[in-house]
């Protein structure tokens, strides 16, 4: 049967046999332990997620750009179009399309006929 004794916080168990066994008291130095590798489990998670975030940021600010880029290029093309669009409603082009390309002409006043 095995004797326990403890010396500076250690635990020696004598053996029937008489020798010497040390047991560490595990339970103050285990805690220890787990609480650093929490901590530092904890500050590498939170380092981690803080790089992450940051670059989330600067890669929206890139597209954000982008996205002012187009949309700058859309309002500049949008005012050449409205531009196009009436230049080719005016009605000297019309007028002028008609008599040159379609070789329309004006009737005479004989040939009106006004319904009422």
């Amino acid at each position: 049967m095995a004797k326990a004794m403890e010396k500076n916080g250690d635990r020696i168990l004598w053996t029937d046999r008489g020798s010497m066994i040390r047991k560490k008291r595990a339970g103050i130095k285990s805690n220890v332990l787990l609480l650093l590798t929490l901590l530092l489990f904890f500050l590498i998670g939170g380092s981690l997620f803080y790089v992450w975030s940051r670059i989330q940021v600067i890669q929206l600010g890139y597209e954000i750009s982008n996205a002012l880029k187009v949309e700058r290029a859309l309002r500049e093309e949008n005012k050449k179009l409205r531009l196009e669009i009436a230049t080719l409603k005016s009605y000297a082009r019309i007028e002028k399309v008609a008599v040159e390309e379609l070789r329309m002409v004006k009737p005479k006043p004989e040939q009106v006929i006004v319904i009422r």
